[in-house]
This record gives C-alpha cells, sequence and structure tokens, in this order.
C-alpha cells in the first residue's frame, strides 16, 4: 500500500527554502557537512574517497582517539559487561563500572560526587531544568553555547543575557533583580565555542559572589586545554572551588560520549533523582564508561600532551597572524580564522579542503551575519609537518582569494 500525500503548508514551505539552499550549495560545489571519513580521527584523517587531509575540526583536542591503553579498557569492559547498560540508571542501569567512573571524574575536577548524562547538550538541559523554574532568574553570556539557551527556555525560568565576558553589565542585571527571584542562577562557558576566547572567571565570580548568585560554568572546550594540567577553567585562574556548578563533556577531550555535572553532594544526589534526563535517558554503554575512566588517566600520565597542545596552538595562532588572519580573540585551541563574508567563507574552504586541509566554515544562523569564520581545532597530536602544509593552503587560498 502507498500514499499519495500532498500538504501546502508551513512546514512543506520550510522543507522547500531549506531544500533549494542545499542544493544551491551542493552545485557550487560549496557545502561541507557531513563529510565521511574512514578510520579513525587523529591530527590527520583519510576521506572516504581516499584523501588524506591534515584535521583542523575536531574536539579531540588530545589526540586520544584510537590511544591504546583507552582502546584496551574499552574492549576489556565488553568483554566483562557486555555492550549495553540495559536501563535507566535510577532503576536497572548503573553497574560499578559507572560508580568508578563518576568517582573519577569527581576526583579529575576536585569535587564531592559527579553525575553522568547520555551527552552534554542534555547534560546542560538536565542542570538548569532541575535547579530552576518561574520564580528563578537565569542570567547567560551572549556567546553561550545553544543547549544553555535550550535549558532556560525548557525550565521556565526568567532569563537574561549579558554582554559577551562583560562583568559590568552582569553587575548591572543582578543590582536589579535583587529581591525579586527565588534564586539567580549565572552561567557561561569556560571557552566560547566559536571564538576561542575565556571566561573571565575572576571576575564573574567576583560579581556573583557580591549579588548572592551561584555559577555554573560548561566546561566543555577546557577539560583538557586549559590549566597546566588540563583541569580547566579553575586551574588555568588558580581558583579551585570557586566554581558551583562544573559541567563538561566526555565526546571532546575524552573520547567517549556524555557529560557530566561535578559538585557537593546534595548537589549530586539532588539531580540523580529530579533531573528529567538522568531519570529517563538509559545509561552509558560500559565500554563508553571505561574509556572515560582511562582517558582521565592518560592525562595526568602523559603530561606531554597538554603542554604540546599548549605550544602548538600558540605557533599555530602567530602563524596566522603573521600571514594577515584575523584570529580574533583567541587564547585556546579553539583558532578562529575571521572572514565576514559566506561566499567568501565557503571558497576558502574549497581551496583548503583542495589543498588537503580540513577545516569548518561557521555561517549564520551559527554566527550572525557579517561575522563568518572558519573555525579551526588544534590537536596535540599535530606536527611542525602538519602546520607547514596548514600555513602554505592558507597563504595561497587567502592571496587568490584576496583576503590577506
Amino acid at each position: 500500500m502507498s500514499f499519495d500525500l500532498v500538504y501546502n503548508d508551513g512546514i512543506d514551505e520550510l522543507l522547500a527554502e531549506f531544500t533549494h539552499r542545499i542544493n544551491t550549495m551542493q552545485e557550487a560545489n560549496r557545502y561541507f557537512y557531513l563529510q565521511p571519513t574512514v578510520g579513525k580521527t587523529n591530527h590527520r584523517v583519510t576521506m572516504k574517497n581516499g584523501q588524506e587531509m591534515v584535521m583542523l575540526a575536531s574536539y579531540s583536542y588530545l589526540g586520544l582517539i584510537g590511544h591504546p591503553e583507552i582502546e584496551a579498557a574499552a574492549k576489556a569492559a565488553i568483554d566483562e559487561y557486555g555492550t549495553g547498560a540495559g536501563g535507566v540508571r535510577l532503576l536497572t542501569g548503573t553497574t560499578d563500572l559507572h560508580e568508578r567512573m563518576e568517582d573519577r571524574i569527581a576526583q579529575y575536577c576536585k569535587r564531592e560526587e559527579a553525575a553522568v548524562y547520555s551527552s552534554g547538550y542534555a547534560t546542560n538541559l538536565a542542570i538548569i531544568t532541575a535547579l530552576v523554574g518561574p520564580k528563578d532568574l537565569v542570567v547567560m553570556d551572549k556567546l553561550d553555547h545553544a543547549s544553555i539557551v535550550d535549558g532556560c527556555l525548557l525550565s521556565g525560568a526568567k532569563w537574561r543575557t549579558y554582554r559577551h565576558n562583560d562583568p559590568e553589565h552582569l553587575e548591572s542585571i543582578l543590582s536589579n533583580a535583587q529581591g525579586k527571584y527565588r534564586s539567580i542562577l549565572v552561567v557561561a562557558d569556560s571557552v566560547f565555542s566559536m571564538d576561542g576566547d575565556i571566561m573571565d572567571l575572576p571576575a564573574i565570580r567576583e560579581v556573583c559572589t557580591k549579588y548572592g548568585a551561584r555559577i555554573m560554568v560548561d566546561e566543555a572546550h577546557s577539560v583538557g586545554t586549559l590549566g597546566e594540567t588540563g583541569r580547566g577553567i579553575e586551574e588555568h585562574f588558580d581558583m579551585f572551588g570557586s566554581i558551583d556548578i562544573k559541567m563538561g563533556t566526555l565526546s571532546k577531550t575524552i573520547p567517549s560520549v556524555g557529560g557530566y555535572v561535578a559538585g557537593d553532594k546534595r548537589l549530586i544526589g539532588y539531580m540523580r533523582h529530579y533531573s528529567r534526563p538522568f531519570i529517563f535517558s538509559a545509561a552509558l554503554p560500559p565500554a563508553q564508561c571505561a574509556t572515560a575512566i582511562a582517558a582521565f588517566d592518560v592525562i595526568e600520565k602523559e603530561q606531554w600532551r597538554v603542554q604540546h597542545l599548549h605550544e602548538t596552538q600558540t605557533a599555530y595562532a602567530e602563524g596566522l597572524r603573521a600571514q594577515g588572519w584575523n584570529t580574533m580573540d583567541t587564547g585556546t585551541c579553539v583558532v578562529p580564522v575571521y572572514v565576514g563574508d559566506e561566499e567568501k567563507t565557503m571558497d576558502l574552504t574549497r581551496m583548503l579542503f583542495d589543498r588537503g586541509v580540513f577545516v569548518c566554515p561557521i555561517v549564520h544562523p551559527a554566527v550572525p551575519k557579517g561575522t563568518e569564520r572558519l573555525r579551526t581545532c588544534l590537536m596535540a597530536t599535530h606536527t611542525k609537518e602538519d602546520l607547514q602544509q596548514v600555513f602554505d593552503a592558507f597563504e595561497e587560498s587567502g592571496k587568490a582569494l584576496g583576503l590577506i
């Protein structure tokens, strides 16, 4: 049986507009999304067509995908526990491996306890929707991740944004909010994923302390990348214990999947019993738990990775700036290359791809129109030969397009 269904409504218009845009990009050879690779992702990758490329778009900042100790731990977990947990954590899905993983995360974060979720996105939704509601206020940085915005919308709380990394604007909001709400939660990314700059934790902490607001920080892009040993923004500023609610992911520097919240025992106990993504999502598979545990062990044991990442990101950003590129205010392994025009951004991406450099074009609606850019990401395993290939490709492409 078949159905010949015809619609003429808003959904049909939405899909038609989307299809036209994608077709136009593909016809112009400017579609760079969903690009399939084969094998393991590291500082170099092999595309489905067999082309080898320097990877400048991976979140595997310390290059831990394919690490033999981590892979061995994952395989051993499958042998012992099987491939799935068989339920949600609150009921049948908790194993001793899940408990060991959460203990390991708490130890790494220097917190009493941690709870793990199925993704970083779900973690942000879980924290915000569980802790605040219609009587509360959430104040977030203008450039915070979309999952934080969605958490605010789903929570029903009042929410406002402060100008990016502007503690004075934050203070004006908190000052006007005094006595009007049951609680106030300030939320910010530690490393902003589109600009590559760092949250001004000292100033934000000072303002929040002054007005009795709690701080939640999304450390998705700072775990393993900020601080002398990679412990994130608190280590970067030597401010351990200054964040009330620490959120992180297990799918970037940590080559697994999932997200976590770390804090005191009361907070984590509450999250395990009242946050819907914990209650109603299946537990992480055992192999992913073992992967996370082993990855934290490797980071602590192989400190050269963090040190080399810092050296590489500095050399890379300085090399691009010497050619005339605008890398914005980055001070991390996330290095934007500002272009400011969608067509030129796509053309630059094509020329870099043709020269064996895998990059990500960032255009509207991910960033405002007129601020289009490439987002490039450094890894601890990038070599001098990789960087030289990248520099040559950027110089040739930029000059050909009149961008430098």
